[in-house]
């Protein structure tokens, strides 16, 4: 009897772990695909930037004196956020995606 308990409980272990990583690979792959789709941004001017995405739900000068322009939206009630900085030619070079998907 507590034979066949521990072989259940270690075959319930393996199916939470598997489990786990299956999860964990999805994410990683969502977390590549918003990576892609936004470094095609870096290298670029602010004005295509703009075109693309729209207007910026905000813009404030960082701590090294480069613009940040901000994108909010929500996806199923999750909140997004996008930041790009860019430096004083108006080019962008660097972002940061915050629970995008």
């Amino acid at each position: 009897m507590k034979k066949n308990y521990l072989i259940s409980i270690l075959i319930l272990s393996l199916f939470v772990f598997s489990g786990c990583q299956t999860v964990k690979n999805k994410t990683d792959q969502i977390v590549e695909k918003e990576n892609q789709k936004l470094s095609k941004y870096i290298g670029k001017s602010s004005n295509e930037l703009r075109l693309n995405l729209g207007e910026p739900d905000e813009d404030y000068k960082n701590e090294k004196g480069n613009l940040e322009l901000v994108y909010k939206t929500k996806k199923y009630g999750i909140p997004c956020e996008r930041r790009f900085e860019l430096n004083l030619n108006s080019v962008v070079i660097g972002f940061v995606s915050n629970g995008c998907f």
